[in-house]
């Protein structure tokens, strides 16, 4: 019987290709339908390219995109050569303690501080936009396949604006992955009311946002792809720490209220004060590997790496496999995220 779900990709920068070895696993189950995902920054750019490969090549083309995606973040042709290396390199949590001690602020959190992208005035591009244009979005804003919406903040409003279907363009990826301190506010056009408005990266108030999972004709359950650490066990001293540890928090913040008013919910159904039916009653799992994410940190997010890239792949697929193992058959039948245990 086939098992239909919903995903929810978090941002978090090259720290996405964790979850590109998640969906990489994922793809590999026939008899698991994605019927819709919401997707932030790196989540909405793991999104996209999924969506647009199933739409063209059903799993297999979708497994291909996410390739193609991330071979072209790490700047190689192949990052299967770095294979034979991560047998012999320690493991890459290491080498970020070793880069950190080496350089304790990075370049870019130093230029940050002095220097705002607006800088550059004429000569400024985003970094990212080859990439992003370069997804099929007649693909991507196809009728068939998943749904599919991107989070951004609307920069003047502070509000989350959720793109979908034939909304989401090249400015939508990039509004969605763009860190105002390292990018200018992308402009996009309400094609409504013909106001512009300008939008930074939707983790601030969607990472990523789930009530677009909501709708009555998606399937009950969701599953989250995290990628930014709920909890570490130790207190952050030093300055490149403490401020990992904030944008950590704040990019989480929008995620946990989110679980804690389907928590609510959930408990109303439960004790009978609403009735069945009348408000859905969701199921959220989630992938994770806060071990090797609370050995990373907002460096390695800016630093994509084949290296890098390879491991968290290679983590995300492992991940994912124990999840099945542990949790295929609780799909359609039961949430597998303690609420109740995370919130109290």
């Amino acid at each position: 019987m086939t098992k239909r779900i919903n995903l929810a990709l978090q941002g978090g920068g090259a720290h996405g290709a964790f979850t590109w070895g998640v969906l990489d696993r994922l793809l590999q189950e026939d008899d698991v339908e994605i019927a819709a995902i919401s997707g932030t920054s790196a989540g909405a750019l793991n999104a996209a390219a999924l969506k647009a490969g199933m739409v063209q090549g059903g799993a297999k083309g979708a497994r291909a995109a996410l390739d193609g995606l991330w071979h072209k973040v790490g700047a190689v042709h192949d990052l299967r050569l770095t294979g034979w290396i991560a047998q012999v390199l320690p493991p890459v949590g290491v080498l970020n303690t070793w880069a950190e001690r080496m350089m304790p602020i990075s370049a870019t959190d130093a230029a940050a501080l002095v220097a705002s992208p607006y800088g550059l005035g004429p000569l400024y591009r985003n970094p990212l936009q080859s990439i992003v244009e370069g997804l099929a979005y007649d693909m991507v804003c196809a009728g068939e396949g998943p749904e599919l919406h991107i989070a951004a903040t609307n920069v003047r409003s502070g509000k989350i604006k959720v793109f979908s279907g034939k909304t989401i363009a090249p400015e939508v990826i990039l509004a969605s992955a763009c860190l105002p301190t390292l990018f200018q506010a992308v402009e996009i056009t309400d094609p409504d009311t013909g106001q512009v408005d300008a939008y930074w990266d939707g983790g601030y108030t969607g990472n990523p946002a789930l009530f677009p999972l909501f709708a009555p004709n998606l399937p009950d359950d969701i599953l989250v792809v995290s990628i930014n650490p709920l909890y570490r066990d130790d207190i952050p001293t030093t300055p490149q720490e403490i401020q990992n540890r904030i944008n950590e928090i704040g990019f989480n913040s929008s995620l946990l209220r989110e679980l804690r008013a389907i928590r609510f919910v959930k408990r109303l159904i439960g004790e009978n004060r609403v009735e069945r039916g009348a408000m859905k009653d969701v199921l959220v799992h989630m992938i994770a590997d806060d071990v090797l994410m609370n050995s990373l940190s907002v460096t390695s997010k800016l630093t994509p790496t084949p290296y890098l890239l390879h491991s968290l792949k290679m983590a995300g697929r492992k991940a994912c496999e124990a999840f099945l193992t542990r949790h295929k058959a609780d799909l359609n039948n039961r949430a597998t995220l303690d609420l109740a245990a995370m919130f109290e």
